[in-house]
């Protein structure tokens, strides 16, 4: 895989996945910007962030799931800036031996990401776009 983690403005791309000895599995969530909020469309969001922390808690996640969840390989790439409606905003792959453990830990980053890193959000409204 890739880096550990990305965050920066460049698009989400696929992949080719190549397996290393051991691991069996791969989960990955892929999410995309919906083209409504609360019921109003938007032309997308601006995602923002306070990179040097952004990229510290990262860091600092990546290490803890290794240590809580035992041996896996993650790779998080997250857009900043403007993201249009039905483009993808987040990518999170997880590696593992077996394939209950890759989706466990699929969901568990992306909620640790949610609740934890400083990246924000702000809705642009298609009257706004």
């Amino acid at each position: 895989m890739p880096p550990v983690f990305i965050l920066n403005e460049e698009p989400i791309q696929p992949a080719t996945t190549v397996f290393k000895s051991g691991e069996g599995a791969e989960a990955q969530f892929l999410g995309v910007v919906r083209g409504e909020e609360d019921g109003r469309p938007i032309s997308g969001i601006d995602y923002s962030a306070y990179l040097p922390m952004a990229e510290k808690m990262l860091n600092e996640l990546v290490e803890r799931g290794e240590r809580e969840h035992g041996p896996h390989r993650v790779f998080i790439q997250h857009r900043l800036g403007f993201v249009a409606a039905e483009h993808p905003s987040i990518l999170i792959k997880v590696r593992t031996k077996h394939s209950a453990e890759s989706f466990d830990l699929c969901r568990w980053y992306l909620k640790e990401i949610k609740t934890c890193v400083p990246i924000w959000k702000r809705v642009v409204l298609a009257s706004q776009g």
